[in-house]
């Protein structure tokens, strides 16, 4: 049986109660779900149940919505990728703060709801999140280098780049048997000295300096990489043919 969608090994007693009785929807809970949020980005723990709880808090009481409590949740959600939190967190937020920002270069005219910060954050977000479902992981470490915006919304989740190489190495090691390195360098952020640490002491793949322009990447055999034919055997008896064989041979009307 798969790990149960409310499960989190190391969620504190006190939060499991909070979840699994009425106070879950007790507004006065907000804060402590929100200190749970920051405890799971200094400790590098995820518990996806309890964050979508404080959204649905938020989604009730609007009036105690925090930007900050928001961009981490999302921000934490992507380092489980390719599992569809991300998507869940973003399906509880308002629909203005899904809004785009206001493109309008009239400095006087009225701000639309799109044209709040935590708009913009979640809009950068969702950009990583899309690059992440699509597999373009250079582009996802270039989108991220490349704004000052991301660096502020990732700087509270503690060893965000190293969550993140770890879960497209994952996916990676779960599609392929041997990858270029130029193209593995890409994939995973990095070049040189720190790229042959995490593919060889993180990893435990292998470097074959030997083949190719920089040399290839080989991943071990695993269940998920290795390739298997399927043969395919359907017992199909001669009495269930009997029923199109007689009508072959009636007169028609």
């Amino acid at each position: 049986m798969g790990i149960a969608f409310d499960y989190a090994p190391e969620r504190p007693e006190h939060i499991d109660a909070i979840l699994n009785g009425l106070d879950r929807y007790n507004p006065e809970t907000t804060t402590v779900f929100q200190d749970y949020v920051t405890q799971q980005c200094e400790d590098r723990s995820y518990d996806c149940y309890a964050n979508l709880a404080l959204l649905k808090l938020y989604q009730f009481n609007p009036h105690l919505l925090r930007d900050e409590p928001v961009t981490n949740i999302l921000t934490k959600s992507l380092t489980v990728f390719p599992s569809p939190d991300f998507s869940l967190c973003l399906h509880l937020l308002p629909s203005y703060i899904l809004s785009p920002p206001s493109s309008s270069n009239n400095p006087s005219s009225n701000p639309t709801p799109g044209d709040a910060p935590l708009s913009e954050a979640v809009q950068k977000l969702t950009i990583l999140n899309n690059l992440l479902s699509g597999a373009k992981y250079r582009e996802f470490w270039q989108t991220l280098d490349k704004d000052d915006l991301y660096a502020d919304l990732i700087a509270d989740v503690g060893g965000f780049e190293e969550l993140m190489r770890v879960r497209i190495a994952v996916t990676v090691g779960q599609s392929c048997r041997e990858v270029e390195r130029g193209v593995l360098e890409g994939w995973l952020g990095l070049t040189g000295p720190p790229f042959e640490h995490f593919v060889r002491e993180v990893c435990g793949w292998g470097v074959d300096d030997t083949r190719g322009a920089k040399g290839m990447v080989v991943i071990p055999i695993n269940k998920e990489n290795e390739a298997k034919g399927t043969v395919v055997k359907e017992e199909v008896k001669f009495e269930q043919f009997a029923r199109v064989i007689r009508r072959a041979y009636e007169q028609p009307a």
